[in-house]
């Protein structure tokens, strides 16, 4: 893991999402502690999703592709914030309206401990894609995505997956 994002300060959190100190990222995972994250959903006017692949130098499931953006919330940050700052970060991307909040992903094992709300924006324009995080990026429909997360493809984070099924038991427009 890099020096510098072992050193980020985050929040410490209890199982109601309510801050309880303050450790670096590192001492975080080490010792399996509740903390904040945000995951992204971006779509395009035609509905489909992008989802990016992991840099083969990130610490955690490299190589594997995931949600549009995702991040750690910073130690007093909002999670609307680090969504924002996220887009802006790894996609090149301001959104033109106010994110959508759609759910809350509680933390567990499978996501690190994480308590996680998902957000989802439309976008059509230009991506610049921050390469020290992502080594690549696809646009996939609806289909394509239910058909890779029904058959559990590997190729996927565990928590994309996870996502991924819990959206589209939402019935929610463009889908």
């Amino acid at each position: 893991m890099n020096i510098a994002v072992s050193q980020e300060l985050l929040d410490v959190v209890d199982e109601n999402d309510k801050v309880i100190g303050v450790k670096t990222r590192g001492e975080i995972h080490a010792e399996g502690l509740m903390h904040r994250a945000v995951h992204i959903l971006v779509f395009n006017s035609s509905g489909g999703l992008f989802i990016q692949k992991r840099s083969m130098s990130k610490d955690e499931n490299p190589g594997q592709w995931d949600s549009s953006a995702a991040g750690h919330v910073d130690s007093g940050e909002t999670y609307l914030q680090c969504a924002i700052r996220e887009l802006e970060e790894e996609l090149g991307v301001v959104p033109g309206h106010p994110l959508e909040h759609i759910f809350h992903v509680q933390p567990s094992l499978l996501n690190g401990m994480e308590h996680s709300p998902v957000y989802r924006c439309v976008f059509d324009g230009e991506m610049r894609l921050q390469i020290e995080e992502i080594d690549e990026g696809a646009w996939k429909s609806p289909q394509q995505m239910d058909a890779l997360v029904s058959n559990d493809d590997s190729n996927l984070t565990d928590i994309l997956r996870l996502i991924w099924r819990r959206y589209r038991k939402l019935a929610l427009p463009n889908d």
